[in-house]
C-alpha cells in the first residue's frame, strides 16, 4: 500500500496532557507554529503576530458558520436517559441525529424533554436516527432553549457558559454547525481590525460542520473512506473575488480546513452551494488556496490527512513532532499552525 493512502502513515504520539481542555483567557494568546511548505522549515510564533506573515492584497477566507447548542438530554417513556447530538436539520420539525443510550430506541419511540416537549424516533439510517418534533415548536428553537454546546469528545468536561462564547468565532452568523471551525477561534475583533488596516481583504463562506468531522477512518486504505455529507455555500461574489486575487498574484489564505473543503468543492463542481463529501488526502491537487491557517488535528483523522496533502506528509508530521516537543496545546481549544511558502 502506498504511504499516502496507508492510514498508519498519519499516526503520531500525543501526550494526553497536551489536549487543551479549555480556551486561553484571550483568543489571540495562542501560539502559532509556522511551516514553510517549500522547505519544511518551522519556527515558533504567536497568533498575536499573525499579521507578520500577511501582505497587503492577500485574501483571508473565513467560515461564518455558527455552532448550534446541538446536544440535548431527553428521556425515554420508560425513564431511560438519552443524549441527542444533532447532525443536521432536515426540515423545521425533522432532524438527523446521533443518539447515545444504554439501548437504542426503536422507530416509533417517544423521547421527552424536561420542559415537556416530545420527539419521535421516525427511522434509523446506519449510525444516525431521524427524529421529529411533535408539539409544533421548531427544532432550532428547542435547541436554542434546551441545548448544550457540543464540545468534542476529547474535552473531558461538561460545557459551561464560557463555552457558549468561546466555542464560537466572533464572526459566526449562519447557524447550522455542530462543531466549531476551530482555526477561526483565534481571531479577536482587535486582531481582525489590525488585519484589515494593513490592506488584507476578508471574505466569508459557509460550511456547516457535522459530527462526522470526528468520525474515525476505519479503513487501512484511506482511499476507501467515505465522508459524511456537509452543506456548504461559496457566494458568487466570493468566488469572483478569489479569481481576481489569484489573477493578480495575490494569495488566498484559508482559515481552517472547512474553508479548504468548501472552496475545493466549488472548484471541483462549479456549484456555489450544495452538499460535499470531498475527501482531501495526499496526492490531491489544490486549485484555489495558497496558504492555510489550521489547528492541530487528531492522529489518523481526515483533517490531518488534508493538512498533509497541502503541506507534505513528512514536513507536517515533523512539525507535529516539534509541536509535541515544545508543548503546544492541541485540538479545538489548542494552538494554531500556519502553512505557507516563503515564510522567511
Amino acid at each position: 500500500m502506498k504511504q499516502e493512502t496507508d492510514r498508519s502513515t498519519f499516526s503520531y504520539l500525543l501526550p494526553e496532557e497536551l489536549i487543551a481542555q479549555a480556551p486561553l483567557p484571550e483568543r489571540a494568546q495562542s501560539r502559532l507554529l509556522c511551516v514553510d511548505r517549500h522547505t519544511g522549515r518551522v519556527h515558533d510564533s504567536q497568533m498575536a503576530r499573525f499579521t507578520d506573515y500577511l501582505r497587503a492584497g492577500d485574501l483571508l477566507v473565513f467560515n461564518d458558520t455558527k455552532v448550534v447548542p446541538a446536544r440535548l438530554y431527553v428521556q425515554k417513556s420508560t425513564g431511560g436517559r438519552v443524549e441527542i447530538l444533532l447532525e443536521r436539520l432536515l426540515t423545521q420539525q425533522r432532524m438527523l441525529a446521533q443518539l447515545r443510550a444504554s439501548k437504542a430506541p426503536k422507530p416509533g419511540s417517544l423521547l421527552h424533554l424536561p420542559a415537556g416537549g416530545r420527539l419521535q424516533v421516525v427511522s434509523r439510517q446506519q449510525q444516525f436516527f431521524v427524529l421529529e418534533a411533535l408539539d409544533g415548536e421548531p427544532l432550532m428553537q428547542l435547541f436554542s432553549e434546551h441545548g448544550h454546546m457540543p464540545l468534542p469528545p476529547y474535552i473531558k468536561r461538561t460545557d459551561t457558559g464560557l463555552d457558549a462564547e468561546r466555542y464560537q468565532t466572533v464572526y459566526a452568523r449562519e447557524a447550522g454547525a455542530v462543531a466549531a471551525p476551530t482555526a477561526g477561534l483565534h481571531f479577536s475583533h482587535a486582531l481582525l481590525d489590525r488585519i484589515e488596516a494593513m490592506g488584507v481583504e476578508k471574505a466569508f463562506i459557509t460550511l456547516h460542520v457535522g459530527s462526522g468531522t470526528f468520525s474515525p477512518v476505519r479503513t487501512q486504505d484511506i482511499s476507501r473512506h467515505v465522508m459524511h455529507p456537509e452543506v456548504y455555500t461559496v457566494p458568487p461574489q466570493v468566488s469572483a473575488r478569489i479569481a481576481e486575487v489569484r489573477g493578480r498574484g495575490g494569495r488566498v489564505i484559508a482559515v481552517g480546513t472547512t474553508v479548504v473543503r468548501a472552496l475545493e468543492s466549488f472548484a471541483q463542481t462549479g456549484e456555489n452551494a450544495g452538499e460535499t463529501r470531498i475527501f482531501i488526502y495526499p496526492g490531491y491537487r489544490f486549485r484555489l488556496i495558497d496558504a492555510l491557517l489550521t489547528n492541530f488535528h487528531l492522529p489518523e483523522s481526515t483533517l490531518l490527512m488534508l493538512v498533509c496533502a497541502f503541506g507534505g506528509i513528512h514536513p507536517i508530521l515533523s512539525a507535529y513532532e516539534h509541536a509535541v516537543a515544545q508543548r503546544y496545546r492541541f485540538f479545538s481549544y489548542g494552538d494554531a499552525m500556519f502553512i505557507a511558502g516563503e515564510l522567511d
